[in-house]
């Protein structure tokens, strides 16, 4: 992984040179990541984690087998959590935070239901540590212009942006990242390969930090990245799944809302059911989730299924889903008839998360040899 380098001369040379430079970069990615899950059986307790959301909308499906599930059996390994509710990026790519209150809660809900557990994980906010944000502003120091506009994450988002222009706060993006991750000098960060640029620009915030204020001491550790081998799930039309798009099945959907929507979902002609993900990537998105329910292989599920079509699929899909969903559901269900409880968690996260916030800052700034 790295930040990239200045651009080279365009032509086709150019263009491979950059695709071989990724693939390293990647490849390192997995190898060092195979390495640390071997480091977490052995020694869980020399790991801390930051990971979290935006809230935005409900989690769906794609969160809960790409990242929500990860960070579950990390913390039943022995791992210390820190989860966070990015609730200040909300603004990066959106005019106004709209029913942000109620977002968050949702958040803690489905954090709840599908077995984070408050007392080994710290659930907090943004808004509610205000010495993580002011992290930003030396952060923002050690890293130039150049290399923030060129963080393919953020030229990514900006040119799928629905605004008609983006605002500062989206070139800073990956700096406030940074200190998410080492404002509790975490050493770990669960990642997909499309993160890795942000969490570069974390260990470029960390190595800078310690080379310019350390005084031959490492202030912050440089995190590694964490790549789990996370399923591609497409949305019911196809396309990536997403809570902006209404193409997910969220966990907080009921069983008719989710045998509606799988009903509805894409498919294709062809009646025998095969898993082809390059060939028939519709289909295969679906044998996946019904594989990921019944912990079965795609293949096996695809040969059961047969010459049923699409309408056997769906049906497949719909009772695996909803029989893997329910006891996530009812323990959802029984967490939102006590919102109390949702805030106590919260304050008591976010009451946690300051103190670490609070000495990391007080570190910072004697290493500085400021009040900054």
């Amino acid at each position: 992984m790295h930040i990239t380098s200045q651009p080279a001369a365009p032509g086709p040379q150019a263009d491979a040179a950059h695709s071989s430079t990724d693939a390293l970069g990647v490849s390192a990615a997995q190898a060092r990541s195979a390495a640390l899950e071997e480091m977490i059986l052995v020694d869980p307790g020399r790991f801390r984690v930051l990971t979290g959301d935006r809230p935005t909308g409900r989690l769906h499906l794609g969160h809960y087998f790409g990242t929500l599930h990860n960070r579950v059996r990390l913390q039943n390994s022995g791992v210390e959590t820190f989860v966070l509710i990015a609730d200040y990026q909300v603004l990066t790519d959106r005019d106004a935070a709209d029913g942000l209150t109620g977002y968050v809660e949702e958040l803690v809900l489905d954090y709840l239901a599908v077995g984070v557990d408050p007392e080994r994980s710290t659930i907090f906010t943004h808004s509610a540590v205000p010495a993580l944000n002011q992290l930003l502003l030396p952060f923002l120091s050690l890293v130039s212009v150049a290399e923030l506009s060129r963080n393919p994450t953020v030229k990514d988002e900006i040119a799928h942006s629905q605004q008609s222009s983006v605002s500062g706060l989206m070139f800073t993006y990956p700096a406030h990242q940074a200190a998410d991750i080492l404002f509790c000098k975490a050493n770990l960060v669960p990642v997909g390969r499309d993160q890795l640029p942000h969490l570069e620009v974390a260990r470029t915030v960390a190595r800078r930090f310690n080379d310019r204020y350390g005084r031959g001491d490492a202030v912050f550790p440089q995190p590694d990245a964490l790549l789990s081998p996370a399923p591609l799930l497409l949305g019911t039309d196809g396309t990536k799944m997403s809570k902006s798009r209404g193409n997910a099945i969220a966990l907080a959907a009921d069983a008719d809302e989710t045998a509606r929507l799988i009903k509805g979902a894409k498919t294709d002609s062809e009646r025998r059911i095969t898993y082809d993900p390059a060939g028939r990537p519709e289909v295969s998105s679906l044998v996946l989730l019904a594989a990921l329910c019944q912990n079965r292989t795609p293949q096996r599920m695809a040969d059961d299924i047969g010459a049923g079509g699409a309408a056997a699929l769906k049906r497949t899909v719909t009772e695996a889903v909803n029989e893997y969903l329910a006891p996530i559901r009812a323990r959802r269900v029984e967490y939102a008839r006590d919102r109390a409880h949702l805030r106590r968690t919260l304050h008591e996260g976010n009451e946690r998360a300051r103190a670490v916030a609070d000495a990391t800052l007080a570190e910072v700034r004697a290493a500085m040899n400021s009040r900054c």
